[in-house]
């Protein structure tokens, strides 16, 4: 019979739109089990200065359309001790809770499964990262949303560079994933679109340039996620302005307002199956676990796959890109 009484819960590393509707999915899936609840503010750290306070069902009211987390997000390093792991146990027994659900990405999973795996304590992550980048889930919280705000912005960019026929570099997040860049290129019509996972090469760059928009004269626009091998697109249109300083080269690092705003109905209703999913997990006595969506079915992944394992671009996607930049 399962033993677990109470459940703590917090979000970690960099914030995702669908956060809060997580929470608020975890918080009211304990209720419902009859599961005291504690929300863990700033993450790990909380954990270990106490900063923790019980949940009710009104605690999570009026948040599911909110961006950020309302449990706030903090890096721990901390955390990477072993005294400091000491003191955020002895922080958790003292308030009874004895089992974990942690909301974040890849650094998150490793401080759940090194925390876990000391102490026999039952965790269970729900993927939440823009990036997208994780393995054993088609997709992760915030990435819909992250890629709606990229889409919106590159729409308004391509008017400005219609009339002035400029070729706009686009810089998206993304530093080892190229995921939001490709799906968010093909979605805005990008010319070219420049990820991390293929080395850029300057000579296709160079045979873009020449073929696509010194034929075209009107505008351009390349998306590069900020993990391209070479820089960013700071590097990569500095490099072009020198090669072709007939043409008019502008840069648009979008940064951080691809975390924020309100959620996408799509990200709402993952974070609230992932959420409620991520209890019954525990219910049913599992730990070590990331809880995701594959074919829109919810499946369990272990911490150290969803760590170790690389997650692969569709190839498919990448030949349309060819296909669609003619």
């Amino acid at each position: 019979m399962n033993s677990i009484k109470t459940v703590g819960v917090l979000t970690s590393g960099g914030d995702a739109p669908g956060m809060n509707a997580a929470i608020r999915a975890v918080v009211r899936g304990c209720i419902y089990y009859n599961l005291k609840v504690f929300g863990i503010k700033r993450g790990y750290q909380g954990m270990i200065d106490d900063d923790m306070e019980e949940l009710q069902s009104n605690s999570v009211s009026n948040i599911i359309h909110l961006g950020g987390t309302m449990l706030k997000s903090a890096r721990s390093m901390d955390f990477r001790t072993e005294e400091g792991r000491k003191k955020a146990l002895k922080n958790l027994k003292t308030r009874g809770i004895d089992a974990l659900v942690v909301i974040g990405g890849d650094g998150t999973f490793t401080g759940a499964r090194i925390f876990g795996e000391e102490n026999n304590l039952p965790i269970v992550g729900i993927p939440g990262t823009i990036d997208n980048d994780l393995f054993g889930t088609d997709y992760t919280i915030g990435y819909d949303t992250a890629l709606n705000t990229v889409i919106e912005a590159v729409d308004k960019i391509r008017d400005t560079a219609t009339a002035h026929s400029r070729l706009f570099f686009i810089e998206v997040m993304g530093r080892d994933a190229g995921f939001l860049a490709l799906r968010s290129g093909i979605a805005s019509g990008a010319e070219a679109i420049l990820v991390p996972e293929i080395k850029t090469n300057f000579d296709q760059l160079e045979l873009f340039l020449q073929t696509g928009f010194s034929k075209k004269k009107t505008s351009s626009i390349v998306l590069v996620s900020e993990g391209d091998e070479i820089g960013g697109a700071l590097k990569i249109a500095e490099q072009v302005g020198k090669d072709h300083p007939e043409y008019d080269v502008r840069v648009t690092i979008l940064g951080h307002i691809q975390r924020g705003g309100s959620p996408s109905a799509f990200d709402r209703v993952i974070a609230s199956r992932l959420g409620v999913s991520a209890i019954e997990s525990l219910r049913n006595e599992q730990k070590d676990v990331m809880v995701g969506l594959a074919n829109n079915k919810v499946v369990l992944t272990p911490f150290g796959e969803a760590i170790k394992n690389k997650k692969q671009l569709n190839p498919q996607l990448l030949e349309i890109t060819k296909i669609l930049s003619i």
